[in-house]
């Protein structure tokens, strides 16, 4: 699992369909020291994070496993929120 933040949502106008029905958000990578770390991308919600949240994500295949459809074109899926991290 890695750790992120949300920075923003992600409209389209078409998906492919097996995302039809999931929320996208823009998230921004975070090093081990909560630090940005790489360019935002977009990854699906599956725990109805918001702007700001800190939170969890999985990418590559398991990415898409996380998701009710496992056939699905997901690079980047969250999959908790974080409450409170120490050392921040």
């Amino acid at each position: 699992m890695r750790i992120g933040q949300i920075i923003g949502s992600v409209v389209c106008s078409n998906k492919a369909d097996a995302l039809y029905g999931v929320p996208l958000l823009l998230l921004q990578p975070l090093d081990e020291a909560y630090q940005e770390t790489g360019i935002p991308l977009v990854a699906c919600d599956t725990v109805q994070a918001g702007t700001g949240d800190m939170v969890l994500y999985e990418g590559g295949r398991e990415a898409a496993l996380a998701l009710e459809n496992w056939f699905n074109p997901s690079d980047a899926t969250i999959v908790g929120i974080i409450d409170k991290a120490e050392g921040l």
